[in-house]
């Protein structure tokens, strides 16, 4: 045994910190872990799934991130290869299989072949593609990645240049990038690892009337093979390749690819609800154009949910932690010899950490409303009914720019509330914080799409106000009627006291700024369409949160009146964070927004002593968070020493500081320049 192997933690220890936090609250985790995942078998398929990757070695995450880009993208292949035989193994479904992806926490080369190009062949096939494709699909015959994004245009799907050009002689789609700007790029798994891919591409079709010209139907869906499925090299009039280096997404690699009269045949246009007929050339586009973006609709209704996950998982850390950290005596206390306080009883923390704690839940409760909504829109849809798609489209849009914003925020608040220790790997943020930079910008920029939300609420107020007397269509168009009904008057909302009234008041906030403005530029008015949609989705939020917990009956009183807790919190930080517009429609009144500081310092004070079993109601495994500073067990200083000092590679090699010798491990003998290697 080595001098620090006889090492210990100063008292209280970590593990004695959190087990007094654990028997001081009320709260009983095994209910509320329940009732957060109630109806989804969660906590049943991560211990199984968990039990059979924790046997894998080349699970072991302690040597990640010490790895070059190059290992992480070979670890993240053989690891995806790995998860797939797994599943086969033990006959996994897809819900497994993304638990096991979830519980590694890294991008898998695979992601996008499982998730958009599975979802996308799915949705958008006609019966024949179906039955062609979802076998080769399913089987991991081939694979695939979704190519949208290109380097000229993100966000603007209508913009895209990549082209399709249909070609009557052949009964072929002639492929090709006319400009740099159409070459495809950010793709995930399109780099050096898929062997098919769904194309976003501008279909053209010769016009009759015009000799050599051609009209655009707009941006279409394909499927095209885009590598020999023998040498996986780039077929003939295809140039691919990995983008390179990101922010985050090590293991993942985004590519890019420019076609060069590339030909497909005319089933590789995907036509559940498009066509063009092969004899005439004639294009039927789709009913309704929301659903070309059943796709983007379906990964935004994901995020959400994943939203509050990883802002839990962050918020986790940070809460372990600042009940194990101990700064500074208590200044008010005449006990010389009294403990260091914990971190956590500051009011400086809890007013960084206990919102986020209250806005995981906020996101949880309302990714899982999203996701029932979502599925029952599939389900209307397949049968016909294409009612519901624009107010699933419009809330998917909203709430995935807010939820996204909250959480990559939230995980630097968390970073920052740890202190120094948060900046370092042990802390679990590092590769996290990174990977989940992308959010706010892909599947649609969070301050563009946000107009889609605003553009569609405008057109419900619009025609509320033609329709005013009439009895409401469904939920948008009531709150709008209410609002227009009763404007005039004005209502008065206790927030501070009535908990429905709350809800009632972000309701009336979001449905006050929906107007329509005719004498400004459009171009003028997104900053406030941005805001319309932050305050729709806020409601969103609110109502989801409060309709949960009035319709459960699976907690305890004690509990659920510590959750209730949590979602005044959620409202009150959000109403004080947004008062002037609460203020300005009447949703608040000045002498509420004015005692709004001193009611949040005291639901700070009431969750204090239950922050630890909330977050321990999620139920994250140590395996999955990866964090010296959230261990369960409350071990952090250990196992920072033992992850530096045991674990780091670094402190194997023994280097040569002699500025005057080009040696750089110390008795390698090895002098040549390193100016080859950059």
């Amino acid at each position: 045994m080595t001098f620090p192997d006889s090492l210990k933690p100063k008292e209280p220890s970590g593990s004695s910190l959190l087990d007094k936090e654990r028997r001081q609250s009320a709260v009983a985790v095994d209910a509320l872990g329940k009732h957060i995942f109630a109806g989804t078998g969660f906590l049943e398929r991560q211990a199984r799934v968990l039990a059979a990757m924790e046997k894998e070695p080349l699970f072991d995450k302690s040597h990640q991130l010490q790895l070059s880009r190059v290992d992480r993208v070979k670890l993240g292949l053989a690891r995806g290869k790995l998860m797939r035989r797994l599943q086969e193994k033990h006959g996994w479904d897809m819900d497994d299989y993304h638990m096991a992806a979830y519980l590694l926490g890294e991008q898998s080369p695979y992601r996008l072949h499982v998730g958009m190009f599975r979802t996308t062949i799915e949705q958008q096939s006609n019966d024949a593609q179906r039955a062609y494709w979802m076998p080769k699909v399913e089987g991991w015959e081939i694979s695939g990645t979704y190519s949208q994004t290109e380097l000229g245009h993100g966000s603007n799907v209508r913009g895209l240049e990549l082209e399709a050009r249909w070609d009557p002689a052949t009964k072929e789609f002639v492929i090709h990038s006319p400009t740099l700007t159409a070459a495809k790029w950010w793709n995930g798994s399109l780099g050096r690892t898929a062997n098919h891919a769904v194309l976003m591409a501008q279909l053209m079709v010769p016009d009759p009337k015009h000799k050599g010209q051609y009209i655009s139907h707009g941006p279409q869906a394909f499927i095209a093979q885009i590598r020999d499925m023998k040498t996986h090299l780039p077929l003939k009039g295809i140039v691919i390749g990995d983008i390179g280096v990101k922010t985050g997404f090590t293991s993942m690699d985004n590519g890019y690819m420019l076609f060069d009269h590339y030909r497909i045949p005319h089933s590789a246009l995907l036509s559940r609800y498009v066509q063009l007929d092969p004899e005439t050339g004639v294009f039927s586009k789709s009913p309704n154009a929301a659903l070309g973006y059943g796709t983007m609709t379906s990964i935004r209704t994901v995020l959400v949910e994943e939203a509050g996950t990883f802002l839990a998982r962050a918020v986790t850390i940070a809460i372990r932690y600042s009940a194990v950290r101990q700064q500074f005596s208590d200044k008010d206390s005449k006990d010389p010899g009294s403990n260091e306080l914990q971190v956590l009883d500051y009011p400086t923390v809890q007013i960084r950490l206990f919102p986020l704690l209250a806005a995981a839940f906020a996101l949880q409760y309302t990714g899982k409303v999203m996701r029932q909504d979502y599925s029952k829109s599939r389900s209307e849809v397949e049968k016909g009914n294409l009612d519901s798609l624009a107010v699933m489209h419009s809330n998917s849009s909203g709430l995935k720019s807010l939820s996204t914003d909250i959480t990559n925020t939230g995980i630097e608040t968390c970073r920052r509330a740890m202190g120094g220790h948060g900046y370092g790997s042990g802390s679990g943020l590092v590769e996290m914080q990174k990977d989940y930079q992308a959010k706010p910008i892909l599947e649609g920029d969070n301050w563009m799409i946000t107009q889609q939300t605003s553009s569609f609420l405008i057109k419900r107020m619009t025609a509320a106000v033609k329709t005013q007397r009439e009895p409401p269509k469904d939920e948008t168009d009531a709150q709008l009627k209410v609002f227009l009904n009763q404007k005039e008057q004005g209502r008065k909302f206790d927030i501070l006291n009535n908990d429905s009234d709350i809800l009632e008041s972000f309701k009336w906030r979001a449905a006050s700024m929906a107007r329509v403005v005719n004498k400004k530029r459009y171009n003028d008015l997104i900053i406030q369409f941005h805001k319309l949609s932050n305050a729709h989705s806020q409601s969103l939020m609110v109502s989801s949160f409060f309709t949960t917990l009035t319709s459960s009956n699976d907690l305890p009183r004690e509990t659920k009146d510590v959750v209730f807790d949590l979602y005044r919190l959620f409202a009150f930080t959000s109403i004080q964070a947004e008062s002037y517009e609460f203020l300005r429609c009447g949703a608040a009144s000045a002498k509420d927004l004015d005692a709004l500081p001193g009611r949040i310092q005291e639901l700070l004070a009431r969750i204090r002593p239950h922050a630890v079993n909330l977050v321990d109601a999620w139920q994250f495994p140590d395996y999955l968070l990866d964090s010296s500073l959230g261990r369960f067990d409350g071990n952090v200083y250990e196992d920072l020493f033992n992850r530096a000092h045991r674990l780091n590679p670094l402190n194997d090699i023994v280097f040569n500081p002699d500025y005057k010798d080009n040696e750089i491990i110390k008795g390698s003998g090895e002098r040549k320049s390193l100016s080859s290697k950059l």
